[in-house]
């Protein structure tokens, strides 16, 4: 075992709290689900075209105030419930204003469609009059509302269509007629392009605003996934979509233009497979270069044409290639300006950005070093500076960088931990949100010098909350495994722990490709209370988790789940040697990938584990949906070995020791089919369980109630087996 560099203010803090622990009150699972301990943020933030004011939404909904960067004070209220002609709302749930400032769209009673995409009763503001009335006037919600740069219109989908609405003549015209559910969507995404690209919004509108630009998905022939909704019916319905499964056919795409002017629309000439995906589609500076990303369904190589919105020829402007699959986050990140674009590729082995003249040149590679950019902010048009994140301290720890075309780096951010920015649209400041492990979110706006401005929210409050309660000993480390890689990991102790004693112990992990468990940031989840009730809890980010480059993050592509669950069993067999664990009493738990790698773990780590706790794991991968799994491992038929070899469904036989098995009923993610076929191969096996299933909850299991209710049995199950 290896001790990080801040493990020695981490035991300090932890002494302090020791030695305060006497008088204070004891952890409590209902105000961790409750958020008591949440920090809290600031909502709705947009910056405005100025760069210099950025507005919020009001703490009772019913108010967009703007700010002045400088100090962070309300400079004005631009719109107000109560304070608008013609139309009463009691409140608002979002907002987007036109760049002009003239029009501000405003929306409540929002329904959500999938995890992300939702449609709601959307009301145009029209400041110059004071004025609010309905964006439509036809019946029926409407979704990805969006505003044309001049701010004169806005496009907007109802019913899979799309529409168009001019302010200056109050007119409302249709521009598709072709959507219907299940079948063909304009503008708007499908279940797998939402999930796994992030996108619900597929339009763009041209710089001088005469051409609007959308993809249209053909979803016919994908696959249809339905499950029961007991909502109290005497025979329950179902509730079904398209979701296609890894190997199976996806929605078939195409990139159009729509002249505003003639009212014609064309299909743009992208060359694009069969099979392809348009993750991204967005208008440069110019308005006669329509940038048009495509992977091919490998997901390995990428391609950007620039596509003339008339003509509807297409140029290839860059091509990026990978041995593995090509990251979908950085090209949804790409910048432009006038002349150049800015992208990240991995292809010197770390994730890097990469200065392009419009036309594909390579001008120079911006960023370099054996560490990761880790968010990618933009590109200012006028320098050519670029702002991003990076893990370049630890990979533990973020910090905010600029640097200029020259190729001159900055650094905005000073303190150790982690720090997420937001930038203004002119650059010229960003609102970074700071954590640590001890601290909770302290919030506040710099300039691009990164000289603190004002402070927006010190969590003050909740400094004082957690000053009260008696909270247990949280250190990093790292541990071996049998390769011989030091695993970033973190372990929290009970706060009246005693090294003589023999804890239980308990591996929180997720594991999935790509993510974090263990950074320095602030955060109080459920385990801490179960630390308080004498468990000792190690979380261990294994091979394949993100921030260490790219050949630490890629070497599980094409066998997911083997060297994770590796990973886990090493640092279970880690524990087992401490003088202060049980080690006859090691458990793991996990979420989603999470709970894959728990069932994964399990059957492969020869008794290692006492019990485990798996949620909604994948079982098999070919129950996947096709665009996250094949990123990773291909379709069934390339990788067919390994699509048995990585599955637990393989391993059931091999389980070895007490499992609790949950999901949701109403999963749409990772579907129940999963933990049913489980539950069948441990039968079959002969293999004793327990399951556990709740009724019309997704993937997510929200609400109070479930999360205290779902934690409780957990936490019981394990001081039952254990």
């Amino acid at each position: 075992m290896k001790k990080s560099i801040l493990t020695a203010a981490l035991l300090v803090f932890a002494e302090l709290v020791a030695a305060q622990s006497a008088t204070k009150e004891v952890l409590q699972l209902h105000d961790i689900v409750a958020q008591k301990y949440a920090a809290k943020g600031i909502a709705a933030v947009q910056s405005l075209p100025d760069g210099e004011h950025y507005t919020t939404l009001s703490a009772d909904k019913k108010a967009i105030l703007k700010h002045s960067y400088t100090t962070g004070k309300i400079t004005d209220t631009i719109f107000h419930v109560d304070k608008v002609r013609e139309i009463h709302l009691n409140a608002i749930e979002g907002y987007a204003i036109s760049a002009t400032g003239t029009h501000i769209l405003v929306w409540n009673e929002k329904e959500y469609v999938y995890r992300r995409s939702w449609k709601a009763k959307v009301y145009d503001y029209d400041v110059r009059r004071n004025y609010l009335k309905p964006l439509s006037d036809a019946e029926g919600k409407v979704m990805i509302p969006t505003f044309s740069p001049d701010g004169r219109m806005a496009a907007f989908v109802r019913d899979n269509n799309i529409w168009l609405k001019k302010f200056d003549y109050d007119t409302e015209s249709q521009i598709t007629k072709d959507g219907s559910f299940g079948h063909i969507l304009n503008g708007v995404t499908d279940w797998v392009y939402e999930e796994e690209f992030i996108q619900t919004n597929l339009m763009s509108w041209s710089a001088d605003s005469r051409f609007l630009a959308f993809v249209k998905s053909d979803e016919t022939k994908v696959p249809t996934y339905a499950f029961q909704q007991f909502d109290g019916s005497l025979y329950p319905d179902f509730y079904s979509y398209k979701y296609p499964k890894a190997g199976q056919n996806n929605s078939t795409v195409g990139c159009y233009t729509y002249n505003i002017e003639t009212k014609d629309t064309k299909r743009m000439d992208v060359p694009l497979d069969s099979d392809g995906y348009i993750p991204l589609i967005r208008f440069t500076p110019n308005p006669d270069q329509l940038a048009v990303m495509t992977l091919n369904r490998q997901q390995n190589i990428f391609k950007m044409y620039m596509v003339h919105p008339q003509s509807t020829l297409a140029k290839l402007a860059l091509q990026d290639e990978s041995q593995t699959y090509i990251d979908s986050d950085w090209i949804l990140s790409i910048a432009f300006s006038k002349d150049r674009f800015a992208y990240v590729s991995e292809r010197d082995g770390y994730a890097h950005i990469y200065l392009y003249s419009l036309t594909g040149a390579l001008e120079r590679q911006l960023t370099s070093g054996r560490w990761d950019v880790t968010a990618f902010y933009g590109l200012d048009p006028q320098t050519a500076t670029v702002y991003y994140q990076t893990a370049e301290d630890s990979p533990l720890q973020r910090a905010v960088y600029k640097t200029d075309a020259r190729g001159v780096k900055t650094k905005l951010t000073a303190s150790l931990g982690t720090h997420t920015a937001m930038f203004s649209t002119n650059f010229r400041y960003f609102i970074d949100t700071y954590s640590n492990v001890s601290t909770p979110d302290y919030i506040a706006i710099y300039n691009d010098k990164g000289k603190e401005l004002a402070t927006l929210n010190n969590n003050q409050a909740l400094k004082t909350a957690l000053s009260q309660v008696r909270l247990p000993h949280k250190e990093f480390l790292t541990i071996d495994n049998t390769n011989g890689d030091a695993l970033n990991a973190f372990m929290i102790k009970p706060s009246d722990f005693d090294a003589s004693k023999h804890y239980p112990a308990l591996l929180v992990q997720y594991s999935g490709p790509n993510t974090q468990q263990v950074t320095d940031k602030f955060g109080l989840d459920w385990y801490y209370y179960l630390a308080e009730q004498g468990y000792v809890i190690l979380t261990v980010d294994g091979r394949g988790t993100a921030a260490r480059g790219e050949q630490f993050r890629k070497c599980t592509y094409m066998q997911l789940g083997i060297l994770e669950s590796d990973d886990q069993i090493a640092a279970a067999k880690w524990l087992a040697q401490q003088s202060y664990i049980d080690g006859k009493r090691i458990s793991i738990w996990g979420w989603s990938y999470g709970g894959y790698i728990t069932l994964m773990s399990m059957s492969r780590g020869n008794g290692i584990f006492r019990s485990g706790i798996s949620i909604a794991p994948v079982t098999d991968w070919r129950f996947y949906d096709s665009i996250y799994t094949e990123r990773f491992m291909r379709t069934p038929n390339e990788n067919f070995e390994n699509y048995k070899r990585c599955s637990p469904l393989s391993f059931a036989g091999d389980l070895k020791g007490k499992l609790l098995l949950i999901h949701s009923t109403a999963d749409d993610n990772v579907h129940p089919q999963n933990s049913m076929y489980y539950a069948n191969a441990l039968i079959d096996a002969g293999i004793d369980f327990e399951m556990f299933i709740y009724p019309n909850k997704n993937h997510s299991l929200l609400g109070t109630k479930t999360r205290e209710h779902l934690y409780t049995r957990i936490i019981r199950f394990l001081q039952f087996e254990n």
